[in-house]
């Protein structure tokens, strides 16, 4: 077997395989540490554009499978591409599980390594994905609204599932607990003109009240003065980020899902419903 199929047919039939539908699991080209699988519709293969989603997995990294696969009717039907990084834990050799989360971890920005996997993927399919919408749940929650916080002029929407702790755009407190200080910790100040043009959903389930993960103590590896004020359990944190984002001009579409707990798959035809109205309003004439 090789990997340069040496005929037309060969290369096609690998193209469908591997690269169309849901696909292998690939390197990111800006660092190998880090990967990537996607669902791609398959009108691509004949040219068709498309939109893209990203969707970040939560601290168990086994979701970016769940989206691919649970978005995938979605994207087919939609014309959206889904792309999943994977960030694996204890990428520095210290067995961490939380670095990606928070934007930051020594050397990496998890950001800019999204920017840099969807610059990637828009070359390799032929795509203009110079903005996107993105998607989180848990972990994925954590990184979704500061990517949204950091980026918004990227983003055509944003879904931000059942974080453990929040930012809130506090401009009185640093980062992590609020944004008085992104500008020097990011070399980008916040742009809530930006923020406030970006679709946002937020949602949690209502019986999601485990505390033993999200409550931070002194001496832990995130704890700094305000880390538990937006709330005790996820539901109050989520309501208070929401207030945050509202306030600053943000349209958000908060969600209670009744009888749901930490359940990331009983939240995802609310998601598909969130987008889909995004996108009708996105594509009308």
């Amino acid at each position: 077997m090789t990997d340069a199929p040496d005929t037309p047919e060969a290369a096609r039939r690998a193209r469908a395989l591997y690269d169309l539908g849901p696909t292998a699991i690939y390197s990111c080209k800006a660092d190998p540490r880090f990967h990537y699988c996607l669902y791609v519709p398959p009108v691509v293969g004949e040219g068709e554009k498309v939109e893209l989603l990203v969707a970040i997995h939560g601290t168990s990294r086994t979701s970016f499978l769940d989206f691919r696969d649970g978005f995938a009717a979605f994207g087919k039907w939609n014309k959206v591409a889904i792309l999943c990084p994977v960030f694996p834990v204890g990428v520095l050799g210290d067995g961490a599980r939380s670095g990606y989360k928070y934007m930051r971890e020594g050397d990496i920005r998890y950001d800019e390594l999204v920017l840099k996997m969807v610059a990637e993927v828009a070359a390799t399919y032929g795509q203009d994905w110079s903005r996107f919408a993105m998607f989180g749940f848990s972990g994925g929650g954590h990184f979704t609204h500061r990517f949204a916080i950091l980026h918004p002029e990227k983003l055509w929407a944003a879904s931000i599932g059942s974080p453990g702790s929040v930012t809130l755009l506090d401009p009185a407190r640093d980062w992590w607990v609020g944004i008085r200080d992104i500008e020097a910790r990011f070399g980008r100040p916040f742009d809530q003109a930006a923020l406030a043009r970006v679709p946002v959903q937020m949602l949690v389930g209502d019986a999601d009240l485990e505390t033993w993960e999200i409550t931070h103590k002194p001496g832990g590896t995130y704890w700094m003065e305000g880390a538990n004020d937006a709330g005790r359990t996820r539901p109050e944190r989520l309501k208070t980020l929401a207030a945050s984002f509202e306030a600053a001009g943000v349209t958000v579409r908060l969600e209670l899902v009744p009888g749901v707990s930490h359940d990331r798959m009983k939240v995802l035809d609310r998601v598909q419903d969130f987008l889909a109205g995004v996108l009708k309003r996105m594509r009308a004439p």
